[in-house]
């Protein structure tokens, strides 16, 4: 099989390092890496505006990971920003969504992390909850700074989710969003609060999304599914 090339999303913020304190593309490093060792090539994908510059992006991957990051603008699921929801990236909002149509168009294996998968819904004509401890009463999901939370999480029997991770298993997320409404996908894991924590569209092809951070964890078994599935995808396309 061909080594898949996988496109990763990135960040664009203001960012310091040596002497230079300037806007930057970033991700970090945890994604590649586990790209890496699960056998894919890791590619960084900054949001572009170019006219068709997503299908000439999607034509050249075998794999995309719609990365972590700032909440969704609530303008795209027709709601007012709650309070807490600040900081949004209309760019990344656009060129994600972009990204996402052009491999619904190829058949392209997708998986959607955290944000990610909030982005795939909200892409799909859903909507999100905008803050979590509204609808759980405990901050548990973000416990603030650059803390990850442990949360307990189970997923449906029969599942490809439940296939990779198995029917039970603890995650690290950092979230106070989650997704309310899914079209088009399944509901696939849960947290012990009734928090969505997986989603995937049925049929042969590799698109999930969940809500937390699987390329912090040691078991990589998201991340090494989407890499089997491009490698394939690589060899039949």
């Amino acid at each position: 099989m061909a080594v898949p090339l996988i496109g990763l999303t990135t960040y664009r913020e203001q960012a310091a390092w040596g002497v230079w304190d300037q806007r930057a593309d970033l991700l970090p490093t945890q994604y590649a890496a586990a790209v890496e060792a699960t056998g894919g090539v890791p590619v960084l994908l900054p949001p572009a505006t170019q006219t068709g510059a997503a299908e000439a992006v999607v034509a050249r991957l075998d794999g995309l990971v719609i990365s972590g990051g700032a909440d969704v603008d609530p303008e795209r699921y027709d709601e007012a920003p709650h309070a807490r929801t600040a900081g949004w990236r209309p760019d990344r909002d656009a060129w994600e969504v972009a990204l996402l149509d052009a491999a619904d168009a190829t058949g392209l294996p997708v998986l959607g992390v955290c944000r990610g998968m909030q982005v795939m819904a909200v892409r799909a004509g859903g909507a999100l909850d905008q803050h979590v401890p509204d609808l759980v009463g405990h901050e548990q999901h973000s416990p603030g700074g650059d803390a990850f939370g442990s949360v307990d999480v189970v997923t449906t029997p029969g599942t490809r989710v439940a296939a990779l991770v198995g029917d039970r298993l603890a995650v690290n997320c950092h979230h106070h969003q989650s997704v309310r409404t899914h079209p088009g996908f399944a509901a696939v894991a849960h947290a012990a609060d009734g928090t969505l924590e997986a989603m995937e569209a049925a049929g042969d092809r590799f698109c999930v999304g969940v809500q937390w951070h699987p390329e912090t964890a040691a078991d990589v078994g998201l991340l090494a599914g989407l890499v089997r599935a491009a490698a394939v995808y690589a060899d039949t396309r």
